[in-house]
């Protein structure tokens, strides 16, 4: 069979294994809706965080005019919860990206060259481990600077030591197959055998663990943002609740005020957590029947 019916036959086959699997289908359809509100969302409804609203406006409940209702400057939650979409999807991913490439090439690395190589990629690794990733990520932030693509920098270089654990375990597996053993009796250079041979063999189990990890890096964005260690000129879910909280939304009983950011949280990081399990079985064998 060529290679391309062969790759085609397998997608075909992991899509009808994700549309078979409840997990699965329930968290894609609910990140869909997500994305589908974060790309045309502010098209539709656009929001700016200047659009301040006028006295009266203030923290007024849901109505026909304000679906959602305000917040304590006037502006309308709904806008800013649809335009908060777009700015916590794209820390979350961005931040996700980064950490799956840094994981990856440490734990391939690690893993496939071994000796002094893989102590000193592994210590370095463990350090990550090891250290509390909240008061690091704060440390971070602060010393960096509340911006929107610092934030992305700090999620992303605090989040990749499980993927590269996990990399670094089955390239030490997938390099000790037969055909890896002759590609390298043909000649084939470290460089080729890693993007060729290790990284297409090791990519599925990597790609359940970064769905994994981008609920743990929205969850880390609002921590930030809550914290107020957030972009204060985008209007992220983090930064609704840290605006929320702050004035004092939650004694005043304006519920509408908090309960939209926070339900939209949980439900974008349960979709990932949910793929993430799902995907998990779907791609590695030895799962199949659990």
């Amino acid at each position: 069979m060529h290679y391309k019916e062969f790759r085609y036959r397998k997608l075909k086959e992991f899509f009808r294994a994700v549309k078979n699997n409840k997990m699965a289908l329930f968290g894609s359809v609910t990140l869909m809706f997500f994305l589908l509100v974060a790309v045309f969302g502010p098209i539709l409804m656009p929001f700016s965080t200047l659009d301040f609203g006028n006295v009266e406006d203030i923290l007024l409940p849901p109505s026909g005019d304000h679906l959602l209702g305000t917040d304590d400057m006037g502006r309308d939650i709904l806008a800013n919860l649809i335009s908060g979409s777009r700015i916590s999807l794209l820390i979350g991913i961005m931040a996700t990206l980064i950490s799956m490439i840094i994981g990856c090439v440490i734990g391939i690395v690690s893993g496939y060259f071994g000796k002094r190589i893989d102590q000193l990629l592994m210590r370095f690794t463990d350090f990550f481990l090891v250290i509390p990733w909240l008061p690091l990520m704060m440390v971070l932030a602060a010393v960096l600077g509340t911006n929107i693509w610092n934030i992305i920098f700090v999620i992303g270089i605090t989040s990749w030591a499980g993927t590269a654990r996990i990399v670094r375990a089955q390239t030490l597996s997938v390099k000790e197959r037969q055909f890896v053993e002759r590609t390298i009796s043909l000649g084939a250079g470290s460089k080729h055998i890693m993007l060729h041979h290790i990284l297409p063999n090791v990519f599925p189990l990597v790609f359940a663990n970064t769905v994994l990890v981008a609920s743990i890096a929205i969850v880390s964005e609002t921590t930030l943002s809550f914290l107020g260690l957030g972009d204060p000129s985008q209007a992220s879910w983090g930064m609704m609740l840290h605006y929320a909280f702050e004035s004092g939304a939650a004694s005043a009983g304006a519920y509408w005020y908090y309960l939209p950011p926070g339900f939209c949280v949980v439900a974008v990081v349960l979709s990932f957590t949910l793929m993430g399990y799902a995907f998990d079985e779907i791609l590695n064998p030895k799962l199949k029947g659990r």
